[in-house]
């Protein structure tokens, strides 16, 4: 029997290529070897977002598209949307009764977003009981189908840890081994920077989305920072000190014909063989042709609205099958009605 895997998303709509090269492409070959539950997590987006509620079934759907266009396969993997699961909110409950107050306080990730509510003029009522309690609902969304692994960045294990010491403290009320104790999955995974050097975010205005086309894409990639210090095509360049370009060349960059293009590139900066704008078309070229077969299935997906509202529909009812045998479960140990 295959190990269970439990991961997921907030739905942010349109994802880009943090997206693709941190997460979704390690879950497509996941997928192959695991039993796989992805979640869009939109109960996770009212925590921070309850008052702009607005796009959030669209962007819902877009999530699901950029998901299926990576190559996620519904017919190997769950693909499901969180609030069609109620399961999920009902074990939290239950989770939530048990776990003492200190531990929640103490999650790393929630102090942050504290903080950044906080830092923001008018926002600090909005560090609510659905925010404090979200470390809680993550467990439950892991427990939800007594996932084994959880795949996550270094960044990420004090969250799988919480939800082993929420489990052991679980099965040690209720004299249960029931629940494993899921172990993190380190993603080994490319990271990518935003255009201008910072972390990619759609709020800064500096990601490269899945969805975007191959000319928008080619545009964007000519305002990617390189090395501050070339004033001129032929002055002899820094790769190391080129803030985002030679990044994504490392990322990008293959063996062609038995050329190794990322140490071509290198070799021809250094020597001011190779100017920045050009290096940048030559890059910009070379994403493209790594997102064309993406692009091409997201534009089919987008032709057929209809088959991604019946992915997500079966998917939803696939995980709440497999939720409702759980909660039975938990059900019978708490010994509810």
């Amino acid at each position: 029997m295959k190990q269970k895997i439990m991961s997921g998303m907030r739905p942010t709509g349109k994802l880009h290529l943090g997206h693709y090269l941190g997460v979704i492409d390690n879950w497509v070959k996941l997928q192959d070897e695991y039993d796989c539950y992805f979640s869009v997590a939109d109960w996770h987006a009212l925590t921070t977002k309850y008052d702009k509620t607005e796009s959030l079934k669209q962007d819902t759907i877009d999530v699901v598209t950029d998901w299926l266009a990576c190559g996620i396969d519904p017919d190997k993997a769950t693909i499901y949307v969180q609030s069609l699961v109620p399961e999920t909110a009902e074990l939290h409950i239950y989770l939530s009764m048990i776990t003492p107050q200190n531990w929640i306080e103490r999650d790393p990730t929630l102090k942050d977003m504290a903080k950044i509510l906080k830092s923001k003029e008018g926002m600090a009522s909005q560090i609510n009981y659905g925010l404090m309690g979200y470390p809680v609902l993550m467990t439950a969304d892991i427990l939800t189908f007594n996932a084994d692994l959880v795949p996550v960045g270094i960044d990420q294990v004090a969250h799988v840890e919480l939800t082993r010491d929420i489990v052991r403290r679980f099965n040690n009320i209720y004299n249960t081994d029931f629940f494993v104790e899921p172990q993190p999955k380190l993603n080994n995974c490319s990271l990518i920077c935003g255009l201008d050097g910072n972390k990619m975010g759609k709020s800064f205005h500096n990601d490269i989305k899945i969805s975007d086309s191959a000319e928008v894409t080619a545009k964007k990639v000519m305002t990617a920072i390189t090395d501050r210090s070339r004033m001129r095509k032929d002055d002899p360049g820094h790769p190391d000190e080129c803030e985002v370009a030679f990044k994504y060349w490392k990322i990008f960059g293959g063996v062609n014909n038995g050329v190794n293009e990322v140490e071509t590139v290198r070799c021809e900066c250094e020597k001011g063989l190779r100017g920045c704008a050009d290096c940048k078309r030559q890059l910009g070229a070379k994403i493209n042709e790594r997102m064309a077969e993406i692009r091409e299935r997201r534009a089919y997906y987008e032709e057929h609205p209809e088959l991604v509202e019946k992915i997500i529909k079966e998917g939803s009812q696939k995980a709440r099958a497999e939720a409702q045998k759980v909660l039975s479960k938990v059900r019978e140990l708490v010994k509810m009605y």
